[in-house]
C-alpha cells in the first residue's frame, strides 16, 4: 500500500494511526482439532478486511505458487503459517498473531495450532482472549481435539465463543450435517458452561466469512465478521471490580521521589482514595497518580501508572495495592486447574517456583486430585501428570499471597509453574479457591527456640545428607559415622531409606512420583530433628537433584552437608547382597536406579567418597573430619 507524497497525505496516515489508537479492540484465537482449517479462515479474514498489504500480497502470489496447496489459487493459509515447518507440513505450530480491524473494531487474532502436542501453545493463546472461534471440519465433527480445546477455552475464562462449522463446500453444505454437528457440541457446551453462536462457513471460499453466502439459504444468523464485531468485550477490562495494581517496579529517579508503578488490573484509583499494600496489610492514602503526560485526576482498569503515597510504607515489586475497604483474600495453598506443558512429568512434592503477577516465590503442588480426560471430561485418578495433561491440584507456596479466584480475575488469579533449573515455564496454572486450611492454620510461636536446644546440647545441628546407588555404601558408612560420633558424646539421629519405608512411608511406591514424596517427607522429619538439636545422618538413594535441592534449601544454610557416596554401577551391582540388581535385570523390578531408572549425580556436593577405593572406615572418617572442619562438633558458647 503506497502512501503518495505531500503534506495531505501525512495528515490522512496520522488520522489513521490516531483511529486505530482510540479504537475497541477484540482479542480472540482460533483453534480446533489438525487440519480443520484454522489458517486458511484467519487469512480469509484479513483477505475480506483488506488487511493485506501490497508487499504482502506480492508475497503470497509467489509463495502460492511455491509451496501452496490450492493449485493456481491464492493459499490463504501461508498469511499465517509463517514457519518453514508449518509450510512443509500443512499444519500450524506455534501461535501466529495477527491484527486487523473494520470500521467498528480493531482484532488481535491469535491462530494457535490443532495437534495435540502442541496444546501448550493453544493454552497460551486463549490466556489473553476475550473470544475464540472453534472450528470443526464438517467432514470429521466434534474431535477429541475439539473437546480437549473447548475445554481449555472453558478453564482459561473465555465465554464469548462461535463454533466455525468448516470445509461447508465439501459437504455440500449440507443442513442436516451442520445441524448434528451442532447439536453434538452443544451437549458439549452445556457440560462445560459455555454459550455459543453455530456458524456454517467455508474459509476457502468464502461463505458467511464476511459476507452471507447464497449456497446456505438455510442459514440466517450473523456471519463470522458480523459477529466478531458485535461480541461484548470482556466487563472486567471495563474497569468491573475493587482496585487492584500489582507493583512492577519501585520507580525511584531521585532521593525525592518514591513512586510505585504497575498495571491497574480492575477497578479505579483517584488521589486521596485510602488504600492497602498487601500481602502485609499496611494501609496509606494514594497521594498523585503520575505518568508521562502529567498527573491524573483518576485512573482505571488497563492504564499503567505511578502511584506515591502519603506515608513511607515498605512496598516493593510482587506486592499489590488494593482498595482498602474491599482488600483480595490471602492465603498460601490453593485449588488450582493445571494444563501441564512440559515433556517432564509434574511430580507432586517437588518444587517448582511459582510466578502470579510480577511476584516469583517456591511452591510445591501437594496433590493431584484428579485428572481430566479430554474426550469424555469425566476426572480420573492420577499420580502425575504428563505433556498436554489438564489436572485440578493442591498447590502450596512457601509465603501468603493476595488473589482472587481465576473466574473473578485473570490477572490476580492466573499464575505459570517454572522449573527451577531451566527457568522454563511447565504450566499455566488458574486459582479456584483457597483452602480452608491455609487460612486457619498458623505458625505457633514456642519459647524454647532451636538454637537454644542446640546449644544444651553442646552442638551444632544440621544434615548430613549420603546419596549414592544403591549398594553404593552408604548405610554402612553413615551407621559408622552415627558410631563416632556417639563416642564423642554426640546427639544424633539416623535415618535409613529402607527403616523409613517400613514405617513412615510404607505406603509409598518407586515409581517417580513416589521417590519425590519419599524424600519430601524425609526431608520434613530432618528437619525437625534438626530444630530439636541433633545431627541427622540420612542414607538414601535420593536420586533427584531437585529433591535434593530442596532439602538443602528447607534445611537452610550451613545445616546441610551433602555427602556423594561415588560408587561405580558395576561395583555396586557386584555387592548385591540383597538381590534387588538381579531382580531389576530380569523385569521383576521395575523403576530400579542404576537399571531402568536414572540417577542424577550431584553437581556441587560438600564430599565426594570414592565407594569403589575408599574404605568404610576411612569414608566415615572423612565425613567426621568434614563435621569437625565447619564447627559442627564444637560447643558453642553463644547458643
Amino acid at each position: 500500500m503506497a502512501v503518495p507524497a505531500g503534506s495531505d497525505a501525512v495528515l490522512d496516515v496520522e488520522g489513521w494511526i490516531a483511529d486505530q489508537t482510540f479504537r475497541e479492540v477484540l482479542r480472540f484465537i482460533t483453534c480446533g482439532s489438525v487440519d480443520d482449517g484454522k489458517s486458511t479462515l484467519m487469512g480469509r479474514l484479513l483477505f475480506e478486511t483488506r488487511s493485506i498489504l501490497d508487499d504482502q500480497m506480492a508475497t503470497l502470489e509467489a509463495d502460492s505458487r511455491r509451496v501452496g496447496t490450492q493449485g493456481e489459487a491464492l493459499d490463504l493459509a501461508l498469511l499465517v503459517d509463517g514457519l518453514a515447518a508449518e509450510r512443509e507440513q500443512g499444519i500450524t505450530i506455534d501461535v501466529a498473531y495477527r491484527y486487523f480491524s473494520t470500521a467498528r473494531r480493531g482484532f488481535i487474532a491469535a491462530d494457535t495450532p490443532g495437534h495435540e502436542q502442541y496444546t501448550r501453545n493453544m493454552a497460551t493463546g486463549a490466556s489473553t482472549a476475550d473470544a475464540a472461534i472453534i472450528l470443526v471440519d464438517a467432514r470429521k465433527g466434534v474431535l477429541t481435539q475439539t473437546r480437549r480445546h473447548s475445554f481449555i477455552v472453558s478453564l482459561m475464562g473465555v465465554r464469548q465463543v462461535v463454533l466455525a462449522v468448516n470445509k461447508m463446500d465439501l459437504v455440500g453444505f449440507d443442513q442436516a450435517r451442520f445441524d448434528a454437528i451442532t447439536a453434538d457440541f452443544r451437549e458439549l457446551a452445556d457440560r462445560l458452561g459455555l454459550g455459543f453462536t453455530a456458524i456454517p462457513v467455508s474459509g476457502l471460499c468464502g461463505d458467511n466469512v464476511a459476507k452471507h453466502s447464497g449456497r446456505t439459504p438455510w442459514y440466517e444468523g450473523p456471519t463470522l465478521l458480523e459477529w466478531l464485531e458485535t461480541a461484548p468485550l470482556d466487563l472486567e477490562r471495563a474497569g468491573r471490580g475493587s482496585f487492584r495494581m500489582p507493583v512492577q517496579w519501585v520507580n525511584r529517579p531521585n532521593p525525592e521521589f518514591r513512586g510505585f508503578s504497575g498495571l491497574i488490573v480492575s477497578g479505579s484509583v483517584r488521589p486521596g482514595d485510602r488504600v492497602r499494600i498487601d500481602p502485609s496489610g499496611r494501609t496509606t492514602v494514594v497521594d498523585r497518580i503520575v505518568t508521562p503526560g502529567g498527573d491524573l485526576a483518576t485512573a482505571g482498569a488497563d492504564q499503567s501508572v505511578t502511584l506515591t503515597l502519603k506515608d513511607d510504607i515498605d512496598c516493593g515489586r510482587g506486592d499489590v495495592i488494593v482498595a482498602a475497604d474491599d482488600p483480595p483474600q490471602i492465603a498460601d495453598q490453593f485449588e488450582c486447574d493445571l494444563v501441564w506443558m512440559s515433556k517432564a512429568p509434574l511430580l507432586p512434592g517437588r518444587a517448582y517456583l511459582v510466578k502470579i503477577g510480577a511476584r516469583t516465590l517456591g511452591g510445591q503442588v501437594m496433590d493431584i486430585r484428579e485428572r481430566i480426560d479430554p474426550d469424555s471430561l469425566q476426572p480420573l485418578a492420577a499420580r502425575s501428570l504428563e505433556l498436554n495433561d489438564i489436572g485440578r491440584c493442591t498447590l502450596s507456596l512457601e509465603a501468603p499471597i493476595p488473589f482472587e479466584p481465576y473466574e473473578v480475575s485473570r490477572d490476580m488469579g492466573g499464575l505459570i509453574v517454572i522449573e527451577r533449573q531451566s527457568g522454563a515455564t511447565v504450566a499455566a496454572g488458574m486459582i479456584r479457591f483457597a483452602l480452608r486450611r491455609s487460612q486457619n492454620l498458623h505458625w505457633q510461636a514456642l519459647d524454647v527456640t532451636p538454637e537454644a536446644r542446640a546449644h544444651s546440647l553442646g552442638q551444632t545441628p544440621g544434615v548430613v545428607w549420603l546419596t549414592g546407588l544403591s549398594g553404593a555404601g552408604k548405610s554402612t558408612i553413615a551407621n559408622l559415622v552415627e558410631k563416632r560420633l556417639q563416642a564423642e558424646g554426640r546427639h544424633t539421629m539416623l535415618l535409613d531409606g529402607d527403616n523409613v519405608r517400613l514405617g513412615l512411608n510404607r505406603d509409598l511406591g518407586f515409581a517417580e512420583a513416589d521417590r519425590v514424596e519419599n524424600i519430601r517427607r524425609v526431608t520434613e522429619v530432618a528437619r525437625l530433628m534438626v530444630d530439636a538439636g541433633l545431627i541427622v545422618l540420612t542414607a538414601f538413594i535420593s536420586p533427584f537433584r531437585a529433591e535434593r535441592r530442596t532439602a538443602r534449601e528447607r534445611l537452610g544454610e550451613g545445616r546441610f552437608l551433602e555427602v556423594f557416596v561415588d560408587t561405580p554401577l558395576a561395583v555396586a551391582e557386584g555387592r548385591d547382597a540383597k538381590g534387588l540388581y538381579a531382580k531389576a535385570r530380569r523385569g521383576e523390578l521395575v523403576n530400579f536406579t542404576g537399571v531402568d531408572s536414572p540417577y542424577e549425580a550431584p553437581e556441587a556436593a560438600e564430599l565426594v567418597i570414592d565407594g569403589g577405593t575408599t574404605s568404610l572406615e576411612a569414608a566415615a572418617e572423612a565425613i567426621v573430619e568434614a563435621l569437625r572442619a565447619r564447627g559442627w562438633l564444637s560447643p558453642r558458647a553463644d547458643g
